[in-house]
């Protein structure tokens, strides 16, 4: 599968707001469940996020439900992650990915596509 790639990553201050995007060039991800991942320094990486192909359904990891919301922006291609409230926590690397399913748990062994990530800094 074509490999993945993801945008928007910066250095912000707790509370702020980025969106991150993901697209490929070789698929169409309109057709594919897209998973948001991360993962911290020294720590494994985890499942932030999915939206499904089928249906549209989305899923959110326990630590950003009520902050993070993921769409489709099918007209650019790509699949957002708008992240609002900022946590220093939520500093990490963060990927999209494809090939797996997005019930939970949004497990990264479950995905074959990855793009290479885009760093998120959430500091004061």
């Amino acid at each position: 599968q074509a490999q993945l790639v993801e945008s928007g990553g910066a250095s912000v201050q707790p509370g702020n707001s980025l969106t991150l995007s993901c697209t490929s060039r070789d698929f169409t991800l309109e057709y594919y469940a897209i998973g948001w991942f991360r993962q911290a320094p020294g720590k494994e990486r985890e499942g932030v996020s999915c939206i499904a192909a089928s249906d549209g359904t989305t899923y959110y990891g326990n630590g950003v439900k009520g902050r993070f919301t993921i769409s489709r922006d099918n007209a650019k291609g790509t699949v957002l992650l708008q992240m609002n409230s900022l946590e220093p926590g939520d500093t990490a690397v963060y990927f999209c990915a494809t090939g797996g399913p997005c019930w939970p748990p949004i497990s990264s062994r479950e995905f074959t596509s990855w793009g290479k990530g885009t760093l998120v800094n959430v500091s004061s």
